[in-house]
């Protein structure tokens, strides 16, 4: 049988549902955390990567606090433009929130280049002196999560609802995740080298799907 006559014929509007069931299904009896199932089924949905199930590490109710803290109008600050387009905005502008991003902006690029730093990095302390708790979604940078750590450190930073940390890479990626399991900030970290953009935003819309009940109008 030809790749063409093995395709099935499914709705556009079931696709979602239909990927969810080949997840369990693969998941076979694993159990999973009940608290955070919705968060791990959507990084594997959203990665098509089954390691998701066990990297994934939560800090105590991290996922309760996330969804609570965007139903009451928090608003997430990601590292890059990719995540900031990935999370449903939508969803989060019906409870107040908005999405953030300054890796785009002249000033935080000019004063990087004078300091020596990444922009992810010094976009980090551009939300700093917004003085104001969020929730932090970093796909990409691990300099940002050790500006964000640093920040939080210094006492330089309103404590954030929840860090997610799930940059990707090779060059102090494992480190600077540990680094975030180290504060008393609620955490979702990928431990290990995966991670990415589009995970972060995956996250960012567990949690948003968890506080409107499903709802992603």
């Amino acid at each position: 049988m030809s790749a063409l006559e093995r395709l099935v014929s499914v709705e556009p509007a079931d696709i979602e549902r239909r990927s969810f069931e080949i997840i369990g299904r693969e998941l076979g009896d694993r159990a999973l955390d009940s608290e955070n199932e919705p968060v791990i089924k959507r990084c594997i949905h959203t990665a098509a990567d089954f390691d998701y199930a066990d990297s994934l590490a939560f800090s105590p109710h991290a996922t309760s606090i996330g969804a609570e803290a965007l139903k009451r109008g928090a608003s997430i600050v990601t590292d890059t433009s990719m995540a900031a387009s990935g999370v449903n905005k939508r969803v989060l502008a019906r409870f107040g929130g908005v999405v953030l991003n300054f890796i785009a902006d002249p000033l935080v690029a000019a004063e990087a280049r004078e300091r020596g730093l990444t922009r992810s990095a010094v976009s980090m302390e551009f939300a700093a002196r917004l003085s104001r708790p969020f929730v932090f979604a970093i796909g990409n940078a691990p300099t940002a999560l050790v500006s964000l750590y640093e920040l939080i450190e210094a006492g330089r930073m309103v404590r954030p609802h929840l860090i997610v940390g799930v940059p990707v890479g090779f060059v102090n990626v494992v480190e600077s995740k540990e680094l975030i399991m180290e504060l008393n900030v609620p955490y979702i970290v990928a431990r290990g080298r995966k991670g990415g953009s589009n995970v972060a935003a995956a996250i960012c819309n567990a949690l948003l799907y968890i506080a409107s009940g499903g709802e992603r109008e």
